[in-house]
């Protein structure tokens, strides 16, 4: 996995606003693309922790890359399992979210931790680290180079990628076309035989 993110941030918003509102995300109609949001478990732990697992199910556009590495008829719904950790204490949130499926093409995890911000006590921090993997070489090379070099810009990496799909999907078919005319061969040579 390679770490692509690392942000810091403030809501203007108190620690405990922006816990309830976590509560009560979803549905949002700013948010369509979540079609579904269920609490899987909680539980307040002896020490006074809330933990939560939720399953969401989105639907996003995919990138054209995705168009082209999913067959027309396989769904394009996201399934997220997020953990969350709240201590309402020491007023921290913590949240750890992940991808369930498509997780080939791309596995994408997240970590944000909420708190209050030390500056202005009406404010909450947010501290966000999101890592990315893939096992397709085209997109694992993409993610590499962009976790490992911030200066190179999304979109030259997003065109080399795209460049080394197009190479291998022109292989591929290259090859199935090699296999195609060899199991015609063979197939015509039998029946000159029968």
């Amino acid at each position: 996995m390679v770490k692509c993110c690392l942000s810091q941030s403030a809501l203007w918003s108190f620690w405990d606003q922006v816990f309830t509102a976590f509560w009560q995300w979803y549905p949002n109609l700013y948010s369509k693309h979540v079609l579904m949001e269920n609490i899987v478990h909680w539980e307040v732990t002896p020490d006074q922790k809330i933990l939560s697992w939720h399953l969401l199910t989105k639907t996003n556009r995919m990138p054209r890359l995705g168009d082209r590495l999913f067959p027309a008829n396989v769904a394009h719904s996201m399934y997220i399992l997020e953990d969350s950790i709240v201590d309402p204490r020491n007023q921290t949130m913590t949240t750890f979210t992940w991808n369930i499926n498509h997780t080939q093409p791309m596995a994408v995890e997240e970590r944000c931790v909420y708190c209050v911000n030390s500056d202005n006590t009406g404010w909450t921090k947010i501290h966000q680290e999101a890592w990315v993997s893939s096992s397709l070489f085209c997109v694992s090379r993409a993610v590499q180079e962009f976790g490992e070099a911030p200066s190179k810009t999304l979109v030259k990496t997003a065109k080399e990628a795209k460049e080394k799909a197009k190479m291998i999907a022109l292989a591929a078919t290259e090859k199935a076309n090699d296999l195609a005319s060899k199991a015609a061969t063979k197939q015509q040579q039998q029946q000159h035989f029968v």
